[in-house]
């Protein structure tokens, strides 16, 4: 059962940018495209644990700050060679609010 849940609005998070939600002990990185399309993935790099939040949006990727891996926004994982998944959770914008659904969140923080 989802538990959509109020978490900023989309003028909050700049174009090609994110913004990192803390739920209990989880940070989750919520990314904007250039076309306003929104995806949260944990804030976490598969390969070292770099910030995700901090890379650079392109297209519907984003570059780890640290080694520059590339994870696809849409599924959280590094584009080949590079193997690893960064946890995706599903989110919506309705209204021009984004909305996450905690209950995934909470499962993946169990």
């Amino acid at each position: 059962m989802n538990q959509w849940t109020d978490i900023l609005d989309l003028t909050d998070i700049p174009k090609l940018g994110a913004r990192v939600v803390r739920h209990g002990s989880l940070d989750i990185a919520v990314f904007r495209t250039a076309d306003d399309e929104v995806f949260a993935l944990e804030d976490r790099c598969p390969h070292k644990g770099g910030p995700l939040s901090q890379g650079i949006v392109h297209g519907k990727k984003v570059a780890c700050p640290l080694h520059n891996w590339n994870i696809e926004l849409d599924s959280g994982c590094a584009v080949a060679p590079d193997e690893g998944c960064a946890r995706e959770f599903p989110i919506k914008v309705e209204g021009g609010r984004v909305w996450l659904d905690l209950s995934a969140v909470e499962r993946a923080a169990a």
